[in-house]
């Protein structure tokens, strides 16, 4: 089974990724996104959970959208869940103990694809937005001349 050091080897091995502390826990970041990360279970989701409540450790992996996590919550109930806390962001709490150390290099790399991905578009699409503010602006100069 994983170990948060198989995390971190994989994590790490992924171009443009970074090992921060954010919330007094670790996470893995590409571009300053996080993509997984430690995430104990905090006293609400004990709560929500009840005696469903999994022990030992947590790993929050981040989702392409809402229908991957629902897709992976269905195929994988023995190791992936979800609480509260997370109903409408995409993403997935894993046991850690109980996930194969292959389909928890399968999970981050899509994790990290996911994010890698969000923070391009994002990206791109600030580009798009400021050429067409100065395209709108210039414009607006000739017009102005005219």
């Amino acid at each position: 089974m994983a170990t948060w050091k198989d995390v971190k080897r994989t994590a790490l091995a992924l171009p443009e990724t970074s090992e921060q502390t954010k919330w007094g826990t670790i996470a893995w970041c590409v571009r300053d996104k996080m993509f997984v990360w430690e995430r104990p279970l905090r006293k609400s989701d004990l709560e929500a959970l009840g005696d469903a409540a999994p022990k030992g450790a947590i790993l929050g992996v981040r989702v392409a959208h809402l229908l991957a996590k629902e897709a992976l919550l269905a195929a994988r109930p023995d190791v992936c869940f979800t609480t509260p806390h997370f109903n409408g962001y995409p993403a997935v709490l894993v046991q850690l103990g109980k996930i194969k150390v292959g389909a928890l290099r399968d999970l981050i790399q899509e994790a990290w694809e996911a994010r890698k991905d969000a923070t391009a578009s994002a990206s791109s699409s600030k580009i798009r937005k400021t050429r067409v503010k100065a395209v709108s602006s210039k414009r607006s100069r000739t017009r102005s001349r005219g």
